[in-house]
């Protein structure tokens, strides 16, 4: 284990019933990052978080903090606390007394209570907020009493389970910086699950991407998205276009009826691939100016680009544009040989 290592997880089997939820799943995760957990539901990475926090036994396999094994410990006895999405605010206590909780059920001092819940009212920018009652706070206000109230126990790592999951897109937003700065100013590790992909990108320096209980690529956002392993992940994580391709050798590859050259190497002879070309590193060019052409089936306004349609050779391509083409238009594709990824298929893919 490496040293920077805080949390192990080691061949962790979960059964609910007869119904297997994890099996043999190892994850450690380094101190003072933050991590999350990405997956369609049903995943397990709900029931990874709950694992860690001490809420459910593993039928099998060990977990360790700090190097120390830590499956008979209960919750409470752990240095982990829990968010979840429903907040569990106590509505007869006002905010400041939510946050005191803890520290009033531990006894701790006067002086060091409100030393501590009047840091944690400047680390969730809520000064002025002391006395209201909780119940009179917009959703995202509650979130980061939740927050505050699990983080004035001085955890080493704080689990949060779908925390932005009932907020609206722009209060969901906004918490997502939120979350990075408190995360980086208290220096703590946080683990995070969602099946949101923009928020894994977003907040996280590493991404566990998860499908039927196991773990699928672990890697920076940017590794994620730019190199997928598979055409799960590449679907998964943003928009693609996925092609049937063949390499026959190192650094070339045919795909739509042409050869390009790609940046990839290590495969068969003639061993057929998966091509990944996101939408956005596609060039929309005159169509006698590319080997791929193809006819403009909808051209769609989504903010800051144009998302369209176009039939060529097959397939119906993705492609992102800042200019819009119009419907019927015929249009070249250029695509530059570091935006070709190139995956080995799947077992799963091939017996499709």
């Amino acid at each position: 284990m490496d040293s920077s290592t805080i949390l192990s997880l080691e061949n962790i089997s979960v059964y609910y019933g007869d119904n297997l939820i994890l099996e043999n799943l190892s994850l450690d995760i380094k101190d003072k990052g933050f991590l999350t957990l990405l997956g369609p539901s049903g995943c397990g990475k709900t029931t990874i978080l709950r694992v860690m926090g001490g809420f459910v036994k593993p039928n099998s396999g060990t977990i360790k903090f700090n190097g120390k094994i830590i499956n008979n410990i209960p919750p409470n006895k752990r240095e982990v606390n829990t968010v979840f999405q429903r907040y569990a605010l106590f509505p007869h206590l006002n905010v400041y007394d939510n946050i005191a909780f803890g520290l009033n059920i531990k006894k701790v001092s006067k002086n060091e209570l409100e030393e501590r819940v009047e840091h944690m009212f400047d680390i969730i920018n809520l000064k002025g907020y002391e006395y209201r009652n909780v119940a009179s706070l917009s959703g995202g206000q509650q979130q980061r009493v939740a927050i505050a109230r699990a983080l004035i126990n001085k955890p080493r790592i704080l689990l949060l389970d779908e925390p932005l999951g009932a907020l609206d897109l722009k209060l969901r937003k906004e918490m997502q910086v939120e979350l990075k700065r408190i995360q980086q100013s208290l220096e703590i590790t946080f683990i995070y699950v969602t099946h949101d992909q923009e928020e894994a990108l977003t907040m996280s320096d590493s991404v566990v991407v998860m499908r039927d209980g196991e773990i699928l690529q672990i890697g920076t956002p940017q590794d994620i998205y730019n190199e997928p392993n598979n055409a799960f992940i590449a679907e998964f994580i943003g928009e693609s276009n996925i092609i049937d391709g063949i390499m026959h050798e190192d650094f070339s590859v045919e795909f739509a009826g042409y050869m390009f050259e790609c940046i990839d190497k290590g495969f068969g002879k003639l061993e057929k691939v998966d091509v990944v070309i996101r939408p956005e590193d596609i060039i929309v060019l005159p169509a006698e100016e590319a080997n791929i052409s193809g006819l403009v089936e909808s051209a769609i306004f989504k903010g800051v680009h144009y998302e369209m349609i176009v039939d060529a050779h097959g397939y119906k391509w993705i492609i992102h544009s800042t200019e819009c083409q119009e419907v019927g238009t015929e249009i070249g594709m250029g695509i530059t040989k570091e935006n070709i990824h190139i995956m080995k298929i799947t077992k799963e893919e091939v017996t499709l």
